[in-house]
């Protein structure tokens, strides 16, 4: 089984740590291929670099698509879900999103449960996919105060910050559960599970398991409805290059 574990931004050293917690957890036989694009911003922090991210994310996924061997399956390694939607009209395999994976898990480890991200902008996104994923109820959404970046540098005191909101997560929102609401966070999830008494729970593994459980039950992403592939059409100027082409 291969699975494709796709960091939306442009920042190689996460896609590497996000390849590293995909490959400790994977099944015997489960190959990890880990890719970013060449194109985007370099994190993704509110709804404009959102936005941005998404061509590369799907210029990757298409890219491996087309490849032989192909691949069962994909994780997208950015807790704001980005382009899932487009990526399961672009993919026949499995598409699973690290921030719905990290939810759906906690909820089967307890009641409620917080997640801890990186910024304040970040919070609006993340409650609006806790109402998608229909956990809200049940869920609250922290801001470390910490850039995305900064999860790059052991000297920054990110991790510190990190730790600091899930205490008080544990202490003030009665979480039962902590989801690590950053990609950037997935060397973390074992460690701070031993030290905070709660599962603390990490996307990017969450997602793999839930690939590879999908892959195993021979279980695709549908076509009949708004996940059909892209109807082929010309598109202009820039975009030209994602023009959707006729399915085989």
């Amino acid at each position: 089984m291969r699975i494709l574990v796709v960091n939306p931004n442009t920042t190689a050293s996460m896609t590497e740590k996000a390849a590293a917690a995909a490959r400790a957890v994977a099944a015997p036989g489960t190959e990890i291929v880990a890719a970013n694009p060449a194109m985007g911003p370099a994190s993704i922090e509110g709804y404009y670099d959102e936005a941005l991210a998404v061509p590369g994310l799907l210029e990757v996924i298409a890219a491996h698509e087309r490849a032989a061997p192909g691949i069962d399956g994909t994780v997208i390694a950015c807790f704001d879900d980005v382009g899932l939607d487009a990526a399961r009209c672009l993919s026949a395999a499995p598409v699973v999103g690290i921030c719905e994976a990290a939810m759906k898990t906690a909820t089967l480890l307890g009641g409620r449960f917080s997640v801890v991200t990186t910024m304040p902008r970040s919070v609006p996104a993340l409650e609006h996919l806790a109402e998608r994923y229909g956990v809200a109820g049940r869920c609250r959404v922290r801001a470390a105060g910490v850039p995305v970046l900064a999860l790059e540098d052991p000297a920054s005191g990110a991790v510190e910050r990190v730790r600091e909101s899930i205490r008080h997560a544990i202490a003030e929102d009665r979480a039962e559960s902590v989801v690590l609401g950053c990609a950037g966070m997935a060397d973390l999830a074992r460690a701070l599970t031993a030290e905070m008494g709660v599962p603390v729970v990490d996307g990017v593994t969450a997602a793999v398991k839930l690939v590879e459980g999908l892959a195993v039950l021979g279980l695709r992403t549908g076509k009949t409805g708004g996940y059909a592939f892209p109807l082929p059409k010309p598109y202009a100027g820039d975009m030209a290059r994602f023009a959707p082409a006729p399915q085989p």
